[in-house]
């Protein structure tokens, strides 16, 4: 009995004793160059396609997508040939990794909802496979029409909140959707994406669960969000795939994401 409470002891003091783990959500991303585009604007947008922990800005090895296109007025329009390689990585990294990146013009009013189904992405931590289909709205040339149309992904986040024109603050609601259904008490991961573009100044966590909010959907998949700080926001909702994939010999599970990026503005 004395032998047990020691090493009870020793088990307790060693796991007290262990540095606190940082956060790892990982984010599929597309943030495009801006969300809204006027008639004085330059109509080419510049749009970069990442794997990384948005707060920490830390990179994941992202392979060329499988899937990458935008819907506009109900077309969908194949871009996965205008994507080029690129490499990026965070302070801390000592290697760097491969992002993607690709031009779009813009030639007629509406709504431009970008969009990515990223090759599997083996997490040997987790021992899973890691999709996210991920989805951006960019607003173009004063039509507000298509934001809040449904993509037909296997998961994806359906906006409630008209995604852009958004002011530091505000709410945002979305729907998780998997399979064209929505999922009862879903979570959804937020993060902010650090340093973003027009707001570079990095933000510090004063602990772990500052990094990642979490909420939880209603029982309609309903969730909402306020945002307190300018730039680009995302949001991840996560399920498992109803297939594996093979993995050394052994069926792997999948976590596929529904990831969805709002961008805000101070008031000034």
């Amino acid at each position: 009995m004395q032998i047990h409470r020691t090493v009870c002891l020793m088990l307790i003091t060693a796991l007290i004793a262990l540095p606190a783990l940082p956060a790892a959500a990982h984010f599929g991303v597309i943030i495009p160059s801006d969300d809204i585009v006027g008639r004085s604007d330059d109509k080419t947008l510049t749009l970069e396609i990442k794997f990384i922990h948005p707060f920490e800005m830390h990179y994941m090895q992202m392979a060329k997508p499988k899937r990458f296109g935008v819907v506009h007025g109900r077309r969908q329009r194949d871009l996965l040939a205008t994507l080029t390689a690129d490499q990026g990585k965070a302070a801390d990294q000592k290697q760097d990794f491969t992002f993607w990146t690709a031009s779009y013009a813009i030639q007629r009013p509406g709504d431009y909802t970008f969009f990515v189904e990223p090759a599997p992405y083996w997490e040997p931590a987790e021992n899973v496979f890691i999709i996210h289909y991920t989805k951006v709205c960019v607003h173009a040339l004063g039509l507000e029409q298509g934001w809040d149309h449904p993509l037909g992904l296997e998961t994806e986040i359906v906006p409630m909140t008209r995604p852009y024109g958004l002011w530091t603050g505000n709410l945002f609601t979305g729907q998780v959707l998997l399979k064209g259904k929505p999922v009862p008490h879903a979570e959804v991961e937020v993060e902010y994406l650090n340093a973003s573009p027009g707001n570079p100044a990095i933000v510090k966590a004063p602990a772990d669960p500052y990094v990642t909010q979490v909420i939880r959907a209603d029982s309609q998949g309903v969730f909402s969000y306020a945002m307190p700080r300018a730039g680009w926001w995302g949001f991840a909702a996560l399920n498992e795939a109803d297939w594996k994939i093979q993995h050394d010999g052994e069926a792997k599970g999948i976590e596929i994401g529904a990831v969805y990026w709002v961008r805000t503005r101070d008031m000034k």
